[in-house]
């Protein structure tokens, strides 16, 4: 006995955790007599020594019999702590990645390793939680756990400041939610249990974090709004007529035409529908000021009011999708198409007009699945399932999903869908289109409010061009 150590064990702290030490110098800790036995085992001490030994074993302030860890809240509270660190590096890890590795912008890149980053620290501060929430053998590991729970409270507010604009059902929202309020929890707990004091500089340690918190926010918003805002957005449109020619063995004329759609601005875009109409007019004229004084009835039909026309009428010639929806241009990237247009010889037109009219979207806005939009689905097929329709005018369908490029909108509401409606019938060639929550439906039709707030956000805009020509210019120039 008389080698045997001297050992100290100091009364509980505020978790119930006793200080084990020999000779002043700290040997270990433990939560309940087995544990103080295996430090003393470490020691040297025997497997049968008495504990009530007073020549072997100093108790300050408290007994043997003072213990009053309890286990199963501690391990409760450190799964606890554990599972929202892991939780929510889940779900920064899950948001920041398609940023990260699919963003065009340098800002939206940055956004979303900055979410991977801080999933990273909260995967170390997960770990760190299991020395906090024990015998806290590393100094630092409550500075660690107390980062972690401050990024999920600043991530988690952005998550919901964002869902809260539109305050729509998304299946990360009882996620961000639950992590949110374990967020609260984990920082009462930490400040309960005073883990600034073993921060070497704390005001210092704040402040980084406030700055972290702010940058955060300020990138997200940067990203998100005024970067896609500021680049130009132009696509330019051309119609034109070429030089005609006479059929040798048909009563027809040609008229060629050519048709471009180009990319003229600073920022990638997308092709949600186009179309062109080559249409004759034709027109009664009069001698007097009938023209003008008519000019209501003019423009109610979608003409000028001119001096000597009474009243001029239109046929569709020839009407089409330009290239149809779902392609896209590059920055001074153009598509072309050329086509001929055949007329009678005997034509009673006065003038060939010929229309181009499209709607772009910015890619650096969102990511359209093209491939699905890209498909067409006839409304009077049967096997096309939900697009069937039989009561509906015959049309093409046309629906893909799209996700914005800052991932923060897209996990905190629904999914969005591009869709686009091309009709046509003896008169007339038109098309519709919209980006909303809504998948097609005949019986349902989307919210109107929804389809204007998409089309800002996604920077959606319709461009359109015209050309004329007159018949009689065509006739003299063969």
């Amino acid at each position: 006995m008389e080698k045997t150590p001297r050992v100290i064990v100091e009364p509980p702290d505020s978790r119930g955790l006793r200080a084990v030490s020999v000779g002043g110098t700290k040997v270990g800790s433990a939560w309940s007599p087995s544990g103080l036995r295996k430090v003393l085992r470490e020691l040297g001490c025997p497997e049968s020594i008495d504990l009530e030994d007073r020549r072997v074993i100093v108790w300050r302030e408290a007994g043997s019999e003072i213990w009053p860890d309890r286990a199963w809240r501690r391990r409760t509270a450190t799964a606890f702590m554990m599972a929202g660190l892991i939780l929510s590096m889940v779900l920064l890890t899950v948001v920041g990645t398609p940023d990260a590795m699919g963003a065009l912008t340098f800002a939206q890149r940055m956004t979303g390793f900055l979410f991977i980053l801080s999933g990273a620290v909260q995967g170390l501060a997960a770990l760190a939680a299991l020395d906090y929430e024990g015998k806290r053998q590393f100094k630092y590991s409550g500075a660690v756990v107390l980062v972690g729970a401050l990024i999920a409270l600043i991530t988690e507010s952005i998550f919901l400041f964002t869902w809260l604009q539109e305050r729509e059902p998304t299946f990360y929202f009882p996620a961000y939610l639950l992590l949110f309020a374990w967020s609260l929890w984990a920082l009462w707990r930490l400040f309960q249990g005073h883990v600034w004091r073993a921060i070497p500089h704390p005001k210092r340690f704040a402040t980084g974090v406030a700055l972290s918190g702010l940058l955060a926010s300020v990138n997200f918003a940067y990203s998100a709004v005024y970067q896609p805002t500021s680049a130009p957005f132009y696509v330019t449109l051309t119609a034109k007529f070429g030089t005609p020619h006479t059929d040798p063995t048909r009563p027809f004329i040609h008229v060629p035409m050519t048709f471009q759609v180009e990319n003229t601005g600073k920022v990638p875009a997308y092709i949600l529908v186009d179309k062109y109409l080559v249409y004759g007019r034709s027109a009664e004229y009069s001698n007097d000021d009938e023209g003008l004084r008519d000019w209501k009835k003019a423009l109610e039909r979608g003409y000028d009011a001119e001096l000597h026309v009474t009243e001029s009428g239109s046929k569709t010639i020839s009407a089409g999708q330009f290239a149809g929806p779902g392609y896209w241009l590059h920055p001074g990237e153009g598509h072309v198409k050329e086509k001929v247009i055949q007329i009678p010889r005997s034509v009673e037109y006065d003038l060939l007009e010929a229309t181009l009219a499209v709607v772009a979207m910015r890619m650096d806005r969102g990511k359209i699945d093209l491939l699905q939009l890209q498909r067409a689905h006839p409304s009077w097929q049967k096997k096309e399932g939900r697009f069937y329709c039989a009561k509906c005018s015959d049309m093409l369908i046309h629906e893909g999903k799209v996700r914005h490029n800052n991932n923060i909108i897209n996990v905190t509401r629904r999914p969005r869908y591009v869709t686009v409606l091309w009709y046509g019938t003896q008169e007339n060639f038109g098309y519709e289109y919209a980006i909303s929550s809504y998948k097609f439906n005949p019986r349902k039709r989307p919210d109107v409010g929804e389809i204007a707030r998409e089309e800002d956000r996604y920077g959606v805009e319709s461009r359109s061009t015209s050309t004329k020509v007159s018949v009689a210019a065509l006739m003299a120039s063969l």
